[in-house]
């Protein structure tokens, strides 16, 4: 069989017919196209990889839940009765088990931070075994490394506070327990603060200063990772000093940032997702994983907190502002 890169020719012969019906993908967003905007780009990236270009061979149908997590199962539901091709759940658990719930037949593409062999998502990274496959990065992993890195730059505090979207129960009883556990053997208390908007991020800030825990732990999770922004700013504005998930925390003005690779992720997702349009099989179709990991610091804030960000952790940067 002639191939043009990994696609068939007569794949691509028959997308260029007229009349000819293109696979559709249907994307489940937990957030908005505008928060989303980067990752779009990294997954359309890794189509193109696999010679898939939105509007030419393949149509996606966006579903948005703008950060509203409750959303997502009826989300999922609708591109299910739409018959969409492919399911994509992007940058959450809770996208991807809602992709889950809603069908056992369509194939799922999931892209998260947690283990899908413990989340109950896939039998085993290697051999799926379902209709499901996708990409982990290493975030839930590094939850423990932002509360050390933490704790190195405010070693005589007494007690951290770590934040948590209760809309995505799982994630967050997973990291509770985990950083509990951290927290024990570095000997600080963990207060478990709650946010599942804005109002509340800024409440659970105010909270770090009432309850004298000398800094903040973000969890990994999409609401918190797509207002990296508007955190950093606030942090700072508060005097906060805090550890986040995406660089634009620290851009803003967030003290520091330390995650897998989103783009990366993303883009692998995508590829995932070519594969599958192209005939293999999820069940059959490995779980890629991202080991690389970011971290990013802002000295200027740190000035501005009156904390000293020690050269062991410096040296480990992949960006420093100052």
């Amino acid at each position: 069989m002639i191939k043009i890169g990994t696609v068939p020719v007569f794949l691509l012969l028959l997308v260029a017919l007229p009349g000819f019906a293109q696979p559709v993908i249907g994307y489940l967003g937990a957030e908005s196209p505008e928060r989303f905007a980067s990752r779009l780009d990294a997954f359309r990236s890794g189509l193109a990889e696999m010679k898939y270009t939105e509007g030419r061979n393949v149509r996606i149908e966006y579903r948005w839940a703008n950060g509203d997590n409750a959303r997502l199962p009826a989300l999922a539901a609708e591109l299910v009765r739409s018959r969409v091709n492919v399911l994509v759940a992007p940058g959450s658990a809770v996208s991807a088990y809602a992709a889950k719930q809603a069908t056992s037949t369509i194939p799922i593409v999931f892209e998260l931070g947690i283990d899908p062999v413990a989340g109950g998502l896939v039998r085993s990274m290697n051999q799926p075994g379902g209709n499901a496959t996708g990409v982990t990065s290493l975030n839930t992993q590094v939850m423990a490394k932002r509360l050390q890195l933490l704790h190195e730059i405010v070693p005589r505090a007494k007690s951290l506070a770590l934040l948590v979207n209760p809309t995505n129960p799982r994630n967050a009883e997973t990291v509770t327990q985990d950083l509990q556990a951290a927290a024990g053997t570095l000997g600080v208390k963990l207060h478990v603060l709650h946010a599942a908007s804005e109002k509340e991020i800024g409440s659970a800030m105010d909270s770090v200063t009432r309850l004298g825990a000398g800094g903040l732990v973000v969890t990994n999770d999409t609401f918190f990772a797509n207002r990296g922004k508007e955190m950093g700013a606030l942090s700072l504005a508060k005097r906060v000093p805090a550890i986040q998930l995406s660089p634009e925390f620290v851009a803003a003005g967030g003290l520091i940032s330390y995650a897998g690779d989103f783009v990366e992720s993303h883009r692998l997702a995508g590829v995932q997702t070519g594969r599958i349009l192209n005939g293999e099989k999820p069940a059959m179709l490995p779980v890629q994983q991202v080991t690389k990991t970011q971290l990013f610091v802002n000295l200027k804030s740190a000035k501005a907190l009156g904390v000293k960000v020690p050269s062991s952790i410096l040296v480990q940067a992949d960006r420093v502002i100052e």
